[in-house]
């Protein structure tokens, strides 16, 4: 690999890390913005988000991709979707970190490769090998066992899972860069989150632009005006990564969030994991180690093949030429 590459993929690696180290550490912000309650939260990000991608988006000149978007309803449709979709997924982390449910965070997260897996069966009618089809049927094992331990389905878990592969599968479809989709998800989000910010408001329950002696003061609204950068900051560092390095690299990298979110859970919030919770995770991790082991057979076997064929190609060049000029004679 020339050096040039090698530093561009170096650079890549640590873009990936940051992303997904951020999102990770995202635990630690959500507390920071109480009293705030979950619902002013949710509108106050969907609002800074729109505010800080179209500072990006002015500091870039990016505005060509807009027009296009406008005459393809389809699309725009799709990311009304996404944008429905995301905000269920927001809504329901930021409720959870709050609540004190942050190792139940990360196990959406964890479980989330699985249930893309799933859909791509389900909805995109992808054949599986034997290897996936034993890592989802161990993810379901693990999701029974987990249901045990906590007593109830973990309900938060599958929801952050099922609503961001859905997410995902929707911006597959509508093939818009992170900021470009995050920027579009945000314009159809704005007025409702404006609209719900005003009823807050009206109601009394609205923290933003309000200081309450003894419990927040001006800096909390300064940290929900933060909570936009946050949102933007990690999706441009993942679009830097995703072009400097292979998907199978970004694939190992985004454990990165769950595992820290698991950490932050356990060592910062001191959230109980009795034996059931954890041999309900270890079935987990067991999944997406078989997972991540056929993905690095899978490419493995797709470089040898290349290799392969580009040798024969090589040789039946070479061997065309050397019987050319008899051929001639």
């Amino acid at each position: 690999m020339p050096e040039t590459d090698q530093r561009e993929a170096g650079r890549g690696l640590w873009y990936g890390v940051a992303a997904y180290g951020m999102w990770g550490l995202f635990p630690l912000f959500w507390p920071l913005l109480e009293p705030g309650a979950a619902d002013d939260i949710l509108a106050n990000r969907m609002v800074w988000s729109l505010v800080a991608v179209l500072l990006l988006l002015i500091a870039q000149r990016h505005w060509g991709w807009i027009r296009p978007l406008l005459r393809q309803p389809r699309r725009l449709a799709m990311l009304g979707a996404a944008a429905a979709v995301i905000s269920v997924n927001w809504g329901v982390y930021i409720w959870a970190v709050n609540a004190g449910h942050v190792v139940e965070t990360s196990l959406g997260y964890f479980i989330n490769p699985l249930v893309t897996i799933a859909f791509g069966v389900l909805v995109l009618k992808e054949r599986l090998r034997v290897a996936q089809w034993t890592a989802v049927g161990v993810g379901a094992l693990a999701v029974a066992v987990l249901t045990v331990g906590y007593g109830r389905l973990p309900w938060i878990a599958l929801t952050l899972a099922l609503s961001f592969a859905t997410y995902g599968l929707l911006k597959k479809k509508v093939g818009l860069s992170g900021l470009e989709s995050l920027a579009a998800e945000s314009a159809f989000m704005f007025p409702f989150a404006v609209g719900y910010l005003v009823y807050l408001e009206i109601s009394g329950r609205g923290t933003f632009g309000h200081t309450v002696a003894g419990s927040f003061g001006w800096g909390h609204s300064g940290l929900l005006m933060l909570s936009g950068v946050i949102t933007a900051i990690p999706l441009l560092c993942f679009g830097a990564a995703a072009v400097r390095v292979p998907l199978t690299v970004l694939g190992l990298l985004q454990y990165l969030a769950p595992v820290f979110q698991f950490l932050i859970g356990i060592a910062v919030f001191h959230e109980s994991m009795p034996p059931a919770r954890w041999a309900g995770f270890a079935l987990v991790w067991a999944a997406l180690a078989l997972l991540t082991w056929d993905a690095l057979r899978r490419v493995r076997a797709d470089r040898a093949e290349r290799a392969a064929l580009a040798a024969g190609l090589a040789a039946g060049a070479g061997t065309e030429a050397a019987t050319a000029p008899a051929a001639t004679r």
